[in-house]
C-alpha cells in the first residue's frame, strides 16, 4: 500500500509567554496509506484534534514534516497553499453547531468550496450542491435554509457535504459524531462508510469511542499527552492491547450487555494527567501506569515494532519499556 500522508517527527506547541509552552503534539510519526482509515483515540487533551488541524495547515508546524503524495507541505500556510491543497485535503469538524456560519444559507455553505476552487458557473455550483445534499440524505430545497433550522445530525450531514463536494483524497474527521445522539451517530458512520467506498477516500478518524473506531478503522493509533504510544490493526489493538494505557482505555469502554457491565471490575486510571506545559522526564504515562519501572521515570520509550506475534496480520508499534529489546 502506498502512503498518501506521511507524518515525520511532527511537533506543535503553543507559546504561553515567559518561556512556557503547551506541548500539544510532540514528535509524532505516522503513515496513512491510500484509501485507508486510521482511527486516532485518546483522552481529551491528548492532542488528537491539534494533530488533525496541523496536518491540514490550520496550525503552523514548528518542527517535523507532513507529506502528501510525496509532496512536503509548508510549515506555515499562505493563502496560495490553502488554494493548492484545499481541493485535496478537507476536514469534518467536531461541533455541527459552531462549524457552520449562521449567516450563510446551506447552499452558500456547501457550495463555497466550488466557488473558490473551481471554474463552475453559478448554475453548475447549484446543481452540484443539490446533488450532494441528496447524497448525504438531505433535500435539494434545503439549500435555501439556514443552519439553525436543522437538527444536529442534519447539520453534521451539511458539514460532510461541504467537506466532500470538492471530492478530496484525504479527510480528517475530528470527532464527527461526539455531539450527536446515539441513533444519529450510526447514521453518520454508515454514511461515511458508504462515501469512503464510493469515493475511495482516505480518512483520519478522531474519536473517543474505541468500539466505534474499531468498527470504522483499518488501523488504530493511541495518543497520550501529545505522543503516540501504540499503533496497529484496529481489531488487534482493541482485542489484544499492548501498552498499559491502551489496556486501560479498552477496559473503560462500556460493555453492550448491561449485566456484564455491572459485573466487571473498575478500570479507572489512577493519578493525574501531567501538565502539557511541564512534560515530565521519561515515559509520560509513568505516574499513572500500574506497571511502572525505574527506567520509565528517566528514559523516554521509543515507538518501536514488536517482535512477531502469532495471528497478527500487520506490525504492531508500541512505545513502552516493557517491550524494549
Amino acid at each position: 500500500m502506498n502512503n498518501l500522508v506521511s507524518i515525520n517527527n511532527l511537533v506543535k506547541y503553543f507559546d504561553l509567554g515567559r518561556g512556557q509552552r503547551v506541548h500539544a503534539v510532540d514528535n509524532v510519526t505516522l503513515d496513512i496509506g491510500e484509501q485507508e482509515i486510521v482511527g486516532l483515540v485518546g483522552e481529551s487533551g491528548s492532542g488528537k484534534s491539534t494533530l488533525g488541524k496541523t496536518l491540514l495547515g490550520l496550525h503552523d508546524k514548528p518542527a517535523g514534516t507532513v507529506s502528501f503524495k510525496g509532496d512536503q507541505l509548508p510549515g506555515k500556510y499562505r493563502a496560495a497553499d490553502f488554494q493548492k491543497y484545499a481541493p485535496h485535503m478537507q476536514m469534518i469538524f467536531q461541533d455541527p453547531y459552531s462549524s457552520l456560519n449562521p449567516r450563510m444559507t446551506v447552499g452558500e455553505i456547501v457550495g463555497e468550496g466550488l466557488r473558490l476552487h473551481s471554474d463552475q458557473s453559478t448554475a453548475q455550483v447549484r446543481d452540484s450542491v443539490a446533488e450532494w445534499l441528496t447524497r448525504v440524505g438531505l433535500e435539494p430545497d434545503h439549500m435555501s435554509r439556514y443552519p439553525h433550522e436543522f437538527s444536529g445530525g442534519q447539520r453534521q450531514r451539511i458539514g460532510i457535504a461541504r467537506a466532500l463536494i470538492l471530492q478530496p483524497e484525504f479527510v480528517v474527521c475530528d470527532e464527527p459524531i461526539s455531539a450527536l445522539d446515539v441513533s444519529v451517530q450510526a447514521q453518520v458512520i454508515n454514511l461515511l462508510d458508504e462515501l469512503k467506498h464510493s469515493l475511495g477516500l482516505t480518512l483520519l478518524f478522531i474519536a473517543h469511542d474505541l468500539s466505534m473506531v474499531r468498527y470504522v478503522s483499518d488501523r488504530m493509533a493511541v495518543m497520550y499527552l501529545g505522543s503516540i504510544v501504540e499503533v496497529g490493526r484496529a481489531d488487534e489493538v482493541f482485542f489484544t492491547p499492548r501498552h498499559p494505557y491502551t489496556k486501560i482505555l479498552v477496559g473503560s469502554n462500556p460493555e453492550p450487555d448491561p449485566n456484564l457491565e455491572r459485573q466487571r471490575a473498575s478500570t479507572t486510571i489512577e493519578g493525574e494527567i501531567p501538565s502539557p506545559v511541564n512534560i515530565p522526564a521519561g515515559c509520560r504515562f509513568a505516574n499513572r501506569c500500574p506497571k511502572v519501572m525505574d527506567q520509565c521515570r528517566t528514559q523516554t520509550p521509543e515507538l518501536l515494532p514488536l517482535t512477531e506475534v502469532a495471528g497478527e496480520t500487520a506490525p504492531r508499534h508500541v512505545a513502552c519499556h516493557l517491550y524494549a529489546g
